[in-house]
């Protein structure tokens, strides 16, 4: 048996002769992934087409039938323990169903989660999308359709690469290995919490793949090392007892929506960035995005200056990010000339890694209601909250992960941070202190989850699952160590 040190780029040329585990080759585990490739992309365009969304505005229906597809797939692929689970909201209705499926590990042998979901977004505007969204298509090497990238190709990957590893190693495969297909977590996950402490030992893990990130582009893997944390609310502003004729009245006092705009107007500087006293940010980042790469990414318009400071991969990544993501106030269509008494807005506020989220919401309190303009009555009504993650680098996890990204891509793989957060993670860390969390993806910068058009690279799917199978098959031949 081979025993390969972690990959990095420094290391990674001298490594391409070094590619055999248990006898199987990149090659070998690369070939078993294609003979099978086609068979993988027509069940994931089959899952495409089950429109399963979790918001309890949506026929429920749907999201059971997903999870019964999902169900077979995983019995196909050769697992007989296969349950769907699910736990009650805080009101009492029922949570969205999860596939849960287990192979106990052998002797000695260590176990490994494998976690996606099979839940989506709503599609949004049928004007905007090119095709169907729950018809997947194929354009220019890509897969179209909602759910065709977040996050039905991650349950796929863990599917075909399990597959491809059982079919090469027959018995001599000993891992342990559940799958956790979770059927909410578009919908926020409201019993993520109560799910994992019903079934705690079922779903007990050395190692957690959790497979809802992206690459870093196209033909380039990353290991997500850093999400950031969140906390949300609302910001009421009165200044009226009721509503007065703006003609009458207007000029003594300042209306609710002109004074909110006043005080959101505090929460960042000049330069855009947060200004907020005590949150925590930092600079450093593995990689970094040019601006160039970051105004096509995002679609920013030409002429808008880009917020903040520092490089773009802290701004998205390691520091604060704010944002105002509803306001209450009448329609311009049925405007009337009044001045209005109160005014509502919500406001998203992304964390840094290492930002504590119930500090960063007094923060927030704090500074709403020491800047309140004209003595204007403030309101904060706090929301959710999550934490911030951080991969630990050093763990043999990782290190695994980021070798077997860069033998199925053929380039070394890089450590990156996603602006976004997955605030589920800080349970299972809180209940499995010990585990050691990999968050890889199947994603790229255009892949539009959320959007229309959402769409999958084929190419870096079938490396995703290539990487897998030789994390599953490395793990099974050397463990932990």
């Amino acid at each position: 048996m081979t025993t390969f040190p972690a990959a990095t780029p420094q290391e990674y040329d001298a490594q391409q002769d070094a590619g055999t585990v248990d006898g199987i080759n990149t090659d070998v585990l690369r070939a078993a992934v294609d003979a099978a490739f086609d068979t993988t992309v027509a069940q994931l365009k089959d899952l495409v087409a089950i429109p399963g969304i979790a918001w309890p505005s949506f026929d429920p229906a749907p999201l059971d039938a997903s999870a019964e597809a999902v169900a077979s797939l995983v019995r196909a692929a050769g697992i007989g323990d296969v349950r769907i689970l699910r736990c009650d909201k805080e009101d009492g209705t029922p949570g969205g169903p999860a596939v849960v499926a287990r192979r106990e590990a052998a002797p000695g042998k260590p176990t490994i989660l494998l976690y996606a979901h099979h839940d989506v977004q709503p599609p949004g505007d049928p004007a905007l999308w090119e095709s169907e969204p729950f018809t997947a298509v194929e354009r220019d090497g890509r897969l179209y359709g909602r759910g065709a990238a977040d996050d039905k190709a991650g349950i796929m990957a863990h599917i075909a690469a399990y597959g491809a590893v059982t079919r090469l190693l027959g018995d001599d495969f000993g891992l342990g290995v559940t799958l956790f297909f979770e059927g909410e977590e578009e919908a926020g996950s409201p019993t993520f919490r109560t799910f994992l402490e019903a079934h705690r030992e079922l779903l007990r893990a050395d190692v957690i793949v959790v497979a809802d990130s992206s690459n870093w582009k196209v033909g380039v893997p990353a290991l997500t090392t850093s999400l950031r944390g969140l906390v949300d609310g609302t910001i009421e502003v009165q200044v009226l007892d009721h509503a007065v004729h703006s003609g009458m009245f207007g000029g003594p006092v300042l209306d609710a929506p002109t004074l909110l705009s006043r005080l959101i107007a505090t929460l960042h500087d000049d330069d855009g960035s947060v200004a907020i006293a005590g949150l925590v940010g930092r600079d450093e980042t593995a990689v970094d995005l040019t601006e160039a790469e970051y105004r096509a990414d995002a679609s920013v318009l030409d002429g808008v200056q880009l917020a903040g400071t520092g490089t773009i991969a802290s701004r998205l990544w390691t520091k604060p990010a704010l944002s105002i993501i509803g306001f209450d106030a009448p329609a311009v269509s049925v405007a009337s000339n009044t001045l209005l008494p109160r005014a509502r807005a919500k406001f998203s506020l992304r964390l840094a890694p290492g930002q504590d989220p119930a500090e960063a919401m007094e923060a927030v309190r704090r500074h709403v209601e020491t800047h309140a303009p004209f003595g204007a009555r403030v309101t904060f009504t706090p929301g959710e909250s999550g934490n911030a993650f951080q991969t630990d680098t050093g763990s043999a996890a990782a290190g695994l992960a980021m070798w077997a990204l860069g033998e199925a891509w053929g380039v070394p793989a890089v450590e990156m941070g996603i602006g976004g957060s997955i605030p589920f993670i800080s349970d299972l860390t809180e209940l499995y202190p010990e585990v050691q969390i990999l968050v890889t993806g199947v994603e790229d910068p255009d892949s539009r989850a959320h959007s229309a058009n959402e769409s999958l690279h084929l190419g870096d799917f079938r490396n995703a699952v290539v990487a897998e199978a030789l994390l599953l098959a490395r793990l099974n031949s050397e463990g932990l160590r």
